[in-house]
């Protein structure tokens, strides 16, 4: 009971101390690659991004490398499209593999698809411009990770990461062009603790982590995020159950904004149905989340099916589908 209550106390804390306050300063327009703090994993995304100490898959690469660690099968591989506003869409994907006593190993990517965009200079026409066809914009990230438990208890893991962007090139009046390319190498890491009670646990995850990277003249940082997590199977308090109800509450620190609470939920009927939902507390547009995963065992192969909806204010709401395989 002690320990329960130990439970409900550090979540209470540390929910009521990452809140922000309406008048609190916002920090804005301080990073760049903005496309490595989007979800991409609808498992993530319909539990409001609450997902720190939930993943234990390929998915978990995105938000705490050290929970690959805990994944019970041999290879383990995941890939998502996420439609998101603007007509701009992400695909992501990742491949995780188990090595026993070794520790697990895996490989992920995200890349970005910014649609067409067509450049203009100015120009002396009756519009005043000329358009000078497509650009070229893209990014991607390429990463690698490792994981290992040091203890029954407690994990480590992290992951190294190739981030670029390229956004087309400025034309001058004498012909000449600059290419508008960044890129740089990027750090995650993070920890997973089970102190003992229940399936209750705790870490913590740094993510995107890097040197300055630099158009031309002008540096920025990437969007490095501290974030603290706490997950738990509340059904284990009723004993022996065959249908979990996971509840997971993450508190983020992100360098450019205030604090942020995710909230998550995932209710499994029968090991093959997940009902999702979440919320995401301070965020200008994004707010309530849900979605649905289907699994089912064939041959020792397990196909896993997710989809995902965001709910993302005066925008348009954003829909993310996946594909799993395990064995």
């Amino acid at each position: 009971m002690k320990k329960l209550s130990l439970f409900l106390i550090l979540v209470f804390l540390t929910t009521i101390f990452l809140m922000p306050a309406h008048s609190a300063i916002k920090k804005l327009a301080q990073t760049g690659l903005q496309f490595l703090e989007i979800d991409v994993s609808t498992r993530a995304a319909a539990m409001g991004g609450a997902f720190m100490m939930v993943g234990e898959d390929a998915d978990a690469m995105f938000y705490n490398p050290a929970g690959i660690a805990y994944m019970e099968s041999n290879v383990d591989f995941i890939a998502c499209r996420t439609q998101w506003i603007a007509d701009i869409s992400y695909n992501s994907g990742g491949i995780v593999k188990n090595f026993g006593n070794v520790g697990n190993f895996g490989i992920s990517f995200v890349t970005s698809d910014y649609g067409d965009i067509i450049g203009t200079r100015v120009a002396s026409t009756e519009q005043g411009f000329e358009e000078t066809g497509n650009l070229d914009v893209g990014a991607y990230a390429i990463g690698i990770s490792y994981a290992r438990s040091l203890t029954n208890k407690f994990t480590v893991g992290g992951q190294v990461k190739y981030a670029a962007q390229h956004l087309g090139s400025n034309l001058f009046p004498d012909g000449s062009t600059v290419e508008n390319k960044v890129s740089g190498v990027a750090f995650d890491f993070g920890t997973m603790f089970y102190p003992g009670f229940k399936s209750f646990r705790f870490g913590m995850s740094v993510r995107n982590f890097s040197p300055e990277f630099k158009y031309q003249q002008t540096g920025f940082q990437l969007p490095l995020t501290f974030t603290i997590g706490f997950a738990m199977d509340v059904m284990d308090l009723l004993g022996e159950h065959s249908n979990p109800l996971l509840i997971a509450i993450d508190a983020v620190h992100p360098r450019d904004y205030t604090e942020r609470v995710h909230v998550g939920a995932e209710y499994t009927l029968m090991n093959m149905i997940a009902l999702r939902a979440g919320y995401k507390f301070n965020y200008d547009e994004e707010g309530l989340t849900a979605g649905l995963g289907l699994n089912s065992d064939i041959g020792g192969l397990t196909i896993k099916i997710g989809y995902t909806y965001s709910d993302f204010g005066i925008f348009d709401n954003v829909s993310r589908m996946s594909f799993g395989l395990a064995f």
